[in-house]
């Protein structure tokens, strides 16, 4: 399989529309596009400049759970979930926004639906996955590792419960999400400072089961489902 990142112009926030760098570029039938979420929210003008509002009450409008602790180094943290992802932050970043905080996109879903069928119509192929990335920390972990915060065209999920594995004993519980790992290397591949290239294309990759009614609903589990529900509970639900 190949990745190939995709150096485009720079996106310029407040707001700046990204059909020209879609539209140019070349695709084959199976390619998986992997976009950075910063350049979806750019698009959609989801960007404040900064010195207008607060970070924090940014947050606060972004996140549905929230807690702010000081760490041991002497910085603030916060910690959020917001739509559905542990994230810091709500995810709001400053780097390469030129002076404003870029937010998450919203319905980011179907706003890659919406990039996969405009590729489609143009091309004419017929398997096609898009992918919305974003870096995030790990809990135990240093450094920043990319993830999929929406999908359209892919499974995310491949389940091999009812499997056995080579002593022939019955898997009754492993689902393997089959997104995340390339995220993390598409994300890896475009770089985190002045690469501009906020777009990368996965080809020849047979191991994914693509389907058009994909969504990334299919492998979220809500906090109070999650099996680390413990640590998750120290993170409030933002009050209305």
């Amino acid at each position: 399989m190949q990745f190939i990142p995709i150096k485009t112009r720079i996106i310029q926030p407040p707001q700046d529309a990204i059909w020209d760098v879609i539209d140019g570029l070349s695709i084959q039938d199976g390619d998986i596009v992997f976009i950075t979420s910063k350049i979806l929210a750019i698009h959609q003008g989801r960007t404040r400049v900064v010195g207008s509002v607060s970070k924090q009450e940014l947050m606060k409008q972004e996140a549905s759970h929230h807690r702010v602790y000081q760490h041991p180094d002497d910085f603030e943290v916060n910690l959020t979930i917001t739509d559905g992802t542990l994230i810091l932050a709500a995810g709001i970043d400053e780097s390469n926004a030129d002076g404003h905080y870029v937010l998450w996109p919203t319905g980011v879903d179907s706003f890659c639906q919406t990039i996969r069928q405009r590729i489609i119509d143009r091309t004419g192929v017929k398997r096609l996955g898009v992918v919305a990335t974003d870096s995030h920390s790990t809990p135990l972990r240093l450094g920043v590792v990319g993830m999929a915060i929406g999908l359209a065209g892919v499974e995310p999920l491949k389940d091999i419960r009812g499997a056995e594995d080579i002593f022939g004993r019955e898997i009754h519980l492993t689902r393997i999400n089959m997104v995340d790992p390339l995220a993390a290397m598409a994300v890896q591949l475009m770089g985190e400072a002045a690469e501009t290239t906020p777009v990368l294309i996965l080809r020849d990759y047979d191991g994914i089961v693509y389907d058009a009614h994909a969504s990334s609903a299919t492998y979220r589990v809500l906090p109070e489902n999650d099996v680390y529900k413990p640590l998750l509970d120290v993170i409030p639900p933002v009050e209305p």
